[in-house]
């Protein structure tokens, strides 16, 4: 399994696409989703990430506190990774609608929600949706992705599918049938992974950062390994053993790539699974320390206050109460 796939299967990825939107020139809507509406439907989560998926037309999009507009059309997916608000639209100079009045923060119904605005001129259609997780979790992703993702999804089979699948979701949406807010979940999580890969794809040959290392022949392959066995007792000499490289290449180019050496790197992971666990679960303290790769707890105590600002204990009686849970 690559590193990205096993990422991914750590990560519990919950989201929705919510908003079928139309609106004709002129318009501008100021738009972010909101931790505080995640926090309403799914306790475990301290981590959203915002996205848009034209349909029909061209807009423009800038973040609200910066300069630079994209171009947006049909087909192509804008994605906010810190979930930064933003305005987009036919013309940014109109007075913005606040889309933040529309981001769902109550219990999402079995459809997409119809949205329609504007001055009646040319139209742009487009889905707003929503991906929330766990940002210990998900930083390695997090940290390699610019504010704004601008994603041209194009013409090829994946893109078709995309697109397919899509359509069907709508459908499925409007007729409210069995499953669709399932549909339209599943949905939301392969709009994401579809542009993580394109944009690992779109990094130049000396691009440093996560999705570059995992990108590279010999470090993804040590990542692969570290995230497929992270309770395993590695040392760089095994892992540099593994990718057919000398100690010190392995190292140097991890770091170089990655931003901080193997075993740091295998560390804060260990931890980031452990804050899981222990958020999830009622399991011994001792045990999670065993696994996260600690011979005491008193160790794994101090590491995991330095990781998360509070011991292991504290971290989790913080846990929100999860529905049906006392």
């Amino acid at each position: 399994m690559d590193a990205l796939s096993a990422v991914l299967k750590s990560v519990r990825l919950e989201g929705a696409l919510y908003l079928d939107a139309e609106f004709t020139a002129p318009w501008s809507m100021r738009g972010q989703y909101g931790m505080a509406s995640v926090k309403r439907r799914l306790a475990g989560a301290d981590h959203v990430v915002y996205f848009h998926l034209l349909t029909e037309g061209t807009c423009k999009v800038r973040l609200a506190d910066g300069t630079e507009v994209l171009d947006v059309g049909a087909g192509d997916l804008v994605l906010f990774p810190q979930d930064d608000r933003h305005l987009m639209g036919s013309d940014l100079h109109v007075a913005p609608l606040d889309g933040e009045n529309f981001n769902g923060g109550h219990e999402p119904a079995p459809k997409l929600v119809p949205m329609r605005y504007g001055g009646g001129g040319a139209p742009t259609r487009f889905v707003c949706g929503y991906l929330a997780c766990n940002r210990s979790l998900c930083r390695p992703l997090l940290d390699a992705l610019p504010r704004v993702l601008h994603i041209p999804i194009g013409d090829g089979m994946a893109a078709s599918l995309l697109r397919e699948l899509l359509r069907v979701g709508v459908q499925e949406s409007s007729a409210s049938g069995p499953g669709s807010l399932s549909t339209l979940t599943k949905l939301a999580e392969l709009m994401f992974v579809e542009a993580l890969r394109r944009y690992a794809e779109s990094l130049p040959p000396d691009g440093k950062g996560w999705l570059a290392a995992v990108r590279d022949a010999q470090v993804g392959r040590a990542l692969a390994l570290l995230h497929g066995d992270p309770a395993k007792g590695w040392t760089v000499d095994e892992l540099a053993r593994e990718v057919a490289l000398s100690r010190s290449a392995l190292a140097e180019r991890f770091a170089t790539l990655v931003g901080e050496p193997p075993m740091q790197y295998l560390t804060r992971w260990r931890l980031a699974l452990a804050a899981r666990t222990l958020r999830s679960g009622s399991e011994a303290l001792s045990r999670v320390a065993e696994r996260s790769g600690y011979e005491s707890e008193a160790a794994f105590n101090r590491a995991f206050k330095r990781e998360f600002g509070l011991p292991p204990a504290a971290w989790r009686r913080t846990a929100p109460q999860q529905p049906g849970r006392t």
